[in-house]
């Protein structure tokens, strides 16, 4: 029986999160690729919650590219 495998745990740290958000639209015959990308550096602060940072990053990358979705759903009727 081999021996049991220890859990690394990292010890890396995050100095900064970046997500894209990406949808491809078909409106009659016309394609559209729409993006949002972000970037955010995290400042050397023990009060900084990494997990709510991610999520307020994705939350604003999403609403870009629905918002651009909107706009070109618009403009197109």
């Amino acid at each position: 029986m081999p021996a049991p495998k220890k859990e690394y745990k990292s010890k890396a740290i995050t100095t900064s999160i970046k997500y894209t958000s990406r949808v491809s639209l078909k409106i009659g015959d016309s394609f559209y690729t729409l993006e949002a990308c972000e970037e955010r550096h995290i400042p050397e602060d023990k009060t900084i919650i990494i997990e709510k940072e991610r999520g307020l990053l994705w939350e604003e990358v999403n609403w870009q590219v629905d918002n651009q979705a909107e706009q070109i759903i618009k403009m197109s009727k």
